[in-house]
């Protein structure tokens, strides 16, 4: 790791004034037959000053410039040999993802980056999220923490099971792993949230959410996340 946040400064050690990264719950099954698979969340309370869906300041601009320029076409093409890498690449095998087909994050946020010809901006959130996931590997979420109800976690969906709280959600059926909350499935793991539990302009308050598997140390999630939050209240502050 880099040891600095998405503005490029190093992280701080003192944090006691911050929330802290705590764990989600994990279906006890899961746990049994995916060993090393966890949540680690984060809330992240926003000031006034930023939209976090609006553009993205000048210092992540610049941020993103400079991690164009160290991902060109070589690294790009050699993530996937990369350690953090390549225990998502194991995990999308176990649970039945051809990581050829399916990318991981990382490899997929890479292939975009040469096609594109570098690292295009899509917002303050996209911005910061997508320079913690190059810097460490590891994938963060971000959803609208006032559409959840209670802690999240991860399980497997149930058969008469919908995506998100509306009744016109898609039907996942069962057996598919996914982010819940008390109330229901809020994304299909590895995938982006329904559009009812995404950050809006107005959102203020945010739950990012990396998702753990095994290979991936706790701390190297850990702070991931820590980047986020320092980056995304830095900006809206």
């Amino acid at each position: 790791m880099s040891g600095k946040d998405p503005f490029g400064r190093p992280l701080v050690s003192d944090r006691a004034a911050e929330s802290e990264p705590v764990r989600g719950w994990c279906d006890l099954e899961l746990q049994r037959e995916l060993p090393g698979l966890g949540l680690v969340c984060a809330a992240v309370e926003l000031g006034g000053g930023r939209s976090p869906t609006g553009a993205s300041p000048q210092a992540v601009m610049a941020s993103l410039s400079e991690l164009s320029n160290r991902w060109r076409g070589q690294r790009a093409v050699g993530v996937r040999q990369e350690p953090v890498p390549a225990a998502y690449r194991v995990f999308f095998r176990q649970i039945g993802l051809d990581p050829d087909v399916t990318r991981t994050p990382v490899e997929r946020a890479a292939l975009v980056r040469v096609l594109e010809g570098g690292f295009v901006s899509r917002g303050l959130i996209a911005d910061v999220i997508t320079l913690a996931l190059m810097d460490t590997g590891v994938p963060v979420w971000a959803l609208d923490a006032d559409t959840l109800a209670g802690p999240l976690g991860i399980r497997a969906s149930r058969t008469d099971e919908r995506l998100g709280r509306g009744a016109d959600g898609p039907r996942l059926g069962g057996g598919r792993l996914v982010v819940a909350d008390e109330d229901g499935a809020v994304a299909i793991l590895f995938d982006e949230p329904p559009r009812e539990h995404r950050p809006k302009r107005s959102t203020r308050r945010l739950s990012l959410y990396a998702v753990q598997v095994a290979g991936v140390p706790s701390l190297h999630v850990e702070e991931t996340l820590w980047a986020c939050h320092a980056a995304l209240v830095e900006a809206c502050s």
